[in-house]
């Protein structure tokens, strides 16, 4: 067993499912999504991306693509987020939902990522 595989495959899972803690919810509504989580997934995706750098095979470059996007997406869902915080109305429920909407494409990335290790992983053979 790969210790670094154990490491790369813990943190695309745990960035998937903090994605999807965040994402799920009634759309429009702050209480649902918890700030915490989203920003909790945009570090593990930033350990998991830094992981993916090292890997020089096709299924390695479509890793780190689907990471790059999931991190743009979540990055983008922040910036909407901290600004819908911080304007003088507070976070209104347009806001809380282009949030939802930017981390829903992150998510799909996620899934992307977490569909591409299972097939890496199943078609690994032990020589």
């Amino acid at each position: 067993m790969s210790l670094e595989k154990v490491f790369f495959g813990f943190f695309v899972l745990l960035a998937a499912t903090l994605n999807f803690g965040f994402f799920l919810g009634e759309m429009s509504d702050p209480l649902h999504h918890s700030p915490i989580e989203l920003y909790a997934a945009i570090v593990v995706g930033l350990v998991a991306t830094v992981l993916k750098l090292g890997d020089r095979t096709q299924i390695g470059a479509v890793h780190l693509a689907t990471s790059l996007v999931a991190e743009i997406q979540l990055i983008a869902a922040a910036v909407v987020y901290t600004i819908g915080v911080t304007a003088s109305q507070g976070l209104s429920p347009q806001m809380v939902s282009t949030t939802v909407s930017l981390s829903g494409g992150a998510l799909l990335a996620n899934i992307v990522s977490v569909i591409l290790l299972v097939i890496e992983t199943s078609s690994f053979r032990r020589r």
